[in-house]
């Protein structure tokens, strides 16, 4: 009988060893490229009345202001500039790109090891925006914020599990010089993660500085052509329905140059968007095909992400209200059109009106973020870090959101029904002649990793435990392991030759 006991002993002790051992990529409970598409407020129905309005629109109303090259490329592919000079795009023009258009992309990190697939109703979640102030939650203020903020936000992403790319979510507005400010954001962003990165340029003739600094990031050109780790995310249009004429000549020049492009039309619904949700999806989806018509008539084929981005607005105030109901709503529609055509998609969610990382900050990041999951976007743009409806970015705020979109990727993982989830055996086991509870079961023991998200910073302790461990507060938590994160040597850093090089031939703010 002893004998026994210690036997089984031995093999428990084991088995807690087992679990306390990080598990297998395809075994954690989340990760990156799950797949949503549970959540369809939009019947199908309302998608073909959608996109029979938006070829409408692309037929009838058109894109004013291509730029010269743009009108040669588009009427080259068929479109038709009318005598008010506005390009009008043939139905089966846009019908014909679609059935053309990729229906996967795969946007690299610099470690293959996050290499992001665009497909279907695989979800992935990152930062995003163009904040001009950095939140300080120790003073509760706002300052302007810099290409070392920048980088931190680099550096912190990249231990972040749930991060899954970055895209650049501040300007760096301590750089004057546009061409600095934009080459700085490339190498503050590359020297900080080597996750998938998204950045954007001021004016065309910077691309090519740009590109020559990721060659050398990359090794050379023909390795950056193969793997190229960073996107373009280019505003191309000014809703509402046209084009931004120097994005759209910075675009030409990204896809020459091999780099992913971002197709992003950001309208304001009931400013330059229509102010009902379904008008608002509408314009972004005509826009976004008349992209896709233009990216492939310069390069068929090129990866393009089908970047649609309402925005909702405050139509007593003129604010912007990332965190409404509404723009939840406008988020998941966008992405249903996206499955609609199949196409790689990505669209904004999980942004805070709130100035702090507080209640309000809670239920508007995770509201958007989990509709925008169960909805299968691909791209979760913006879904951490971002307050002020956009003004401004917080590193704790950051690192607060990996914890949220963990429970939202549960969510968006969903329920699986088998035969061993249903658990008959262990209700009986426990039933008739058990123990009469769960706790402490093989079974349970078992799948305690598998099935379920433990929170890093979020507080599931009782009161009375809460208040003997000084209670502790969840903003402090994070700022603490900031400046863990911080305090460490980037393992994102370039090698000491490359980053000597970049530093020769281009000006870089950030201390070696």
């Amino acid at each position: 009988m002893t004998h026994r006991t210690q036997t089984r002993s031995g093999g428990r002790s084991a088995r807690r060893a087992a679990r306390a051992a990080p598990l297998a990529a395809h075994l954690r409970p989340i990760r990156p490229g799950m797949s949503g598409g549970t959540y369809r407020p939009l019947t199908a129905i309302d998608m073909d009345n959608i996109h029979g309005a938006a070829l409408l629109a692309l037929e009838e109303i058109g894109l004013a202001d291509a730029p010269a090259s743009g009108i040669a490329y588009l009427t080259g592919a068929g479109a038709v500039r009318g005598e008010d000079g506005r390009i009008r795009f043939p139905r089966a023009l846009v019908e014909d790109t679609i059935a053309r258009a990729n229906r996967t992309v795969t946007l690299m990190g610099r470690d293959p090891a996050h290499d992001m697939e665009l497909s279907g109703a695989r979800v992935h979640y990152g930062t995003a925006g163009a904040a001009v102030h950095l939140v300080e939650v120790d003073g509760r203020s706002y300052r302007e914020c810099g290409v070392q903020d920048l980088h931190d936000a680099a550096r912190i992403a990249d231990t972040l599990d749930n991060i899954h790319f970055l895209q650049r979510p501040m300007v760096c507005r301590d750089i004057a010089d546009n061409l600095e400010m934009d080459l700085n954001s490339i190498y503050a962003c590359c020297a900080g993660t080597t996750k998938h990165i998204g950045t954007s340029f001021t004016d065309p003739s910077f691309v090519a500085q740009g590109l020559e600094l990721l060659h050398m990031i990359a090794g050379g050109e023909q390795a950056w052509r193969a793997r190229p780790f960073v996107s373009n995310t280019n505003c191309f249009v000014v809703p509402p329905m046209k084009f931004a004429t120097e994005s759209c000549e910075v675009m030409e020049a990204c896809i020459c140059g091999g780099m992913p492009v971002l197709l992003l039309s950001a309208g304001m619904a009931g400013a330059t968007a229509p102010s009902t949700v379904a008008g608002a999806i509408v314009q972004a989806v005509a826009e976004c095909l008349a992209g896709l018509v233009y990216v492939n008539a310069v390069q068929p084929g090129h990866p393009a992400v089908f970047g649609t981005w309402p925005f909702g607005l405050d139509l007593r105030t003129g604010a912007m209200t990332g965190g409404s109901g509404e723009q939840a709503l406008l988020t998941a529609g966008c992405a249903q059109m996206h499955k609609y055509y199949d196409l790689p998609g990505g669209a904004a969610a999980g942004i805070a009106d709130a100035k702090l990382p507080d209640m309000q900050a809670g239920w508007e990041q995770m509201c958007s973020n989990v509709m925008a999951g169960l909805a299968g976007l691909n791209m979760v743009y913006e879904a951490a870090g971002m307050h002020a409806s956009l003004l401004g970015f917080c590193h704790e705020s950051l690192i607060l959101g990996d914890d949220l979109i963990g429970q939202a990727l549960r969510c968006v993982r969903g329920i699986e029904v088998t035969e061993e989830t249903l658990a008959v055996d262990q209700i009986r086991e426990v039933c008739l002649g058990g123990p009469g509870h769960y706790l402490g079961t093989e079974q349970t023991l078992g799948r305690m990793q598998q099935d379920h998200v433990y929170p890093a910073f979020g507080d599931r302790t009782s009161p009375k435990e809460w208040d003997e461990r000084g209670k502790p507060d969840l903003v402090a938590k994070a700022t603490a392991r900031k400046h863990e994160i911080l305090g460490q040597r980037a393992a994102a850093r370039l090698d000491p030759a490359t980053d000597a090089a970049i530093r020769a031939r281009f000006r870089i703010h950030l201390p070696a």
